[in-house]
């Protein structure tokens, strides 16, 4: 089949998973009054911060009773602070359906080396019997499978009478997904994803079941500096208060303040759910007419609304062939699918991404099929 070239292309080709399509409009001179060459502990540093973490709670609709804090290392730095501060306990119930939840199942069995450990999983594309969980036991899990596309519907399989705590890597579904924090005890993200900040900072968010669990329990391992969160027994109260373990960025600081602002003038958490519900949308409509494109996620009910992954029948190359033609003709940049995937394609969609850009790129991933299906 011939298909001739699109004429629009998306005016931002910017699909990634990570970093993400920053916030529409977004220029440098947003950041014009980042406090750079500041030091972060000054005054009006740490006002930043807060207010970072003040804007955070105000547009995720964070209870007054958990408490928010700026850690190191992105996403991967707050699960990691969270898995050694917080098991060793009690069991461990850890979920995995992709590869950054083998990555938890791999820290807590191979580094922590944690004996009473249950490994529950499913195959890419689909979800594990959630209803094998015993909530006597910490439970660790990644509400929204990056690489895979699946993700956990709800909180309804979660008791609200557990022993255990709850450990949720939310990194593709904060801001973009419905989260009910009463279920959840530890909630992890990065600002690089559905709010398209810059990387390096992760925020990690504790209940106060969370906090209790901290201040009566030591790890029999030692802890490096930058996953401290007690002293002598108490709760560094600093660190959720502006007062980072280690240097961050307050360019990067006032880019996520920035994209903080943007979704409340959009009307916050509602309207960024309904963004990216849109452009998933446009995807879903796309396939449902295509006979050779596919949701790895099988289950409508447990397909992401950030990180849509397909499958495409014909040769293993060939969603690699297609995001390097789609990346030429600077439409789509970094689609193709993790590495660790089945091959296919990975388009993200979260709320920095306008819906008009998804759907100017649907024609051209029409061609790209047909063009790479030819060699």
């Amino acid at each position: 089949m011939i298909i001739s070239k699109p004429a629009v292309r998306p005016a931002c080709a910017h699909f990634s998973s990570g970093p993400c399509a920053k916030i529409p409009g977004w220029t440098p001179d947003l950041l014009k009054s980042a406090l750079t060459g500041r030091s972060h502990r000054s005054g009006e540093g740490k006002m930043r911060l807060k207010r970072a973490i003040e804007l955070t709670r105000e547009v995720l609709q964070v209870p007054a009773s958990h408490r928010i804090g700026i850690v190191p290392a992105s996403d991967t730095g707050a699960v990691e602070m969270a898995l050694w501060s917080l098991l060793g306990q009690r069991g461990v119930d850890v979920f995995a359906w992709e590869s950054f939840g083998e990555g938890w199942v791999s820290d807590i069995l191979k580094q922590l080396k944690l004996k009473d450990v249950r490994k529950i999983t499913a195959p890419y594309g689909e979800l594990p019997d959630l209803g094998q969980v015993d909530f006597s036991r910490d439970v660790v899990f990644t509400w929204n499978g990056t690489t895979s596309g699946v993700r956990v519907p709800n909180v309804d399989w979660i008791a609200a009478n557990r022993e255990g705590l709850t450990i949720c890597d939310a990194t593709s579904s904060a801001f973009a997904q419905a989260m009910d924090f009463e279920k959840l005890d530890v909630v992890t993200f990065s600002w690089q994803k559905v709010l398209g900040g810059e990387g390096a900072h992760g925020v990690l968010i504790l209940s106060p079941r969370a906090v209790e669990r901290l201040q009566s329990y030591t790890p029999p391992w030692p802890l490096p500096k930058i996953f401290r969160l007690t002293s002598g027994g108490k709760l560094i109260e600093g660190i959720f208060q502006g007062e980072t373990i280690n240097t961050p960025s307050m360019l990067c600081v006032e880019d996520y303040i920035v994209a903080l602002e943007w979704a409340k003038s959009l009307g916050g958490l509602k309207a960024l759910h309904a963004r990216a519900d849109a452009n998933a949308a446009v995807i879903d409509r796309w396939i449902s007419s295509r006979s050779f494109a596919h949701h790895l996620a099988k289950e409508p009910a447990t397909r992401s609304n950030t990180s849509v992954c397909l499958s495409l029948d014909g040769a293993e190359d060939l969603p690699k062939k297609i995001a390097k033609l789609l990346e030429k003709e600077g439409v789509a940049f970094d689609i193709n699918g993790y590495r660790d995937a089945p091959p296919g394609l990975r388009i993200w969609c979260g709320a920095t991404v306008e819906t008009s850009d998804v759907e100017a790129l649907m024609p051209w991933l029409d061609w790209a099929y047909a063009e790479a299906s030819k060699s």
